[in-house]
């Protein structure tokens, strides 16, 4: 197996998860929370789309997909910031972000996703040792970052998945 196909398996396996996460739930049960700084299910996958989006648009050099033009940030209560990904929110922050429906999640999920999976389909084994990020010591490689962003996002379909048992959804 090539290193794109092993990328592409791994990131394949986050959208089932956040569609089952997310299906039939309506507006109110995104932002439940199970104690009152808990994170809802909403804000749990605004955020794992949030980080993919962010750190695949610096591997592209690309403007994010949230920041399009299209209106995404209006549909989350969040503002259009570049920045503005959920690390280090408080609890108001997380009450701050309110998605309008699943819809607005899943529609800006696979968009995200559609944009992965096209620049994993191109990846090559050379490619993984390019450093991407020196604020780091060690310098985080091209297949560390990818390695970590699919480990957030799994991580957080989990939390979201368990937040939905506990809501009895």
């Amino acid at each position: 197996m090539d290193v794109a196909a092993v990328y592409l398996e791994l990131y394949g396996r986050i959208p089932p998860l956040v569609e089952e996460t997310l299906d039939g739930l309506d507006p109110d049960a995104l932002t439940a929370r199970v104690t009152p700084d808990a994170n809802p299910i909403g804000w749990l996958v605004w955020h794992l789309t949030r980080v993919q989006d962010h750190h695949v648009s610096e591997l592209l050099g690309a403007d994010q997909i949230y920041l399009d033009g299209s209106g995404r940030p209006e549909r989350f209560g969040s503002p259009a910031d570049a920045h503005d990904i959920g690390y280090g929110h408080s609890s108001a922050d997380v009450a701050r972000v309110r998605p309008e429906s699943v819809d607005a999640l899943l529609d800006y999920h696979a968009a995200v996703d559609a944009r992965t999976r096209t620049y994993l389909a191109g990846l090559t084994a050379d490619a993984l040792d390019e450093i991407v990020d020196r604020r780091w010591d060690p310098p985080v490689t091209l297949g560390v970052r990818l390695v970590s962003i699919a480990d957030d996002s799994l991580q957080h379909c989990g939390q979201a998945a368990y937040v939905r048992g506990l809501l009895g959804r």
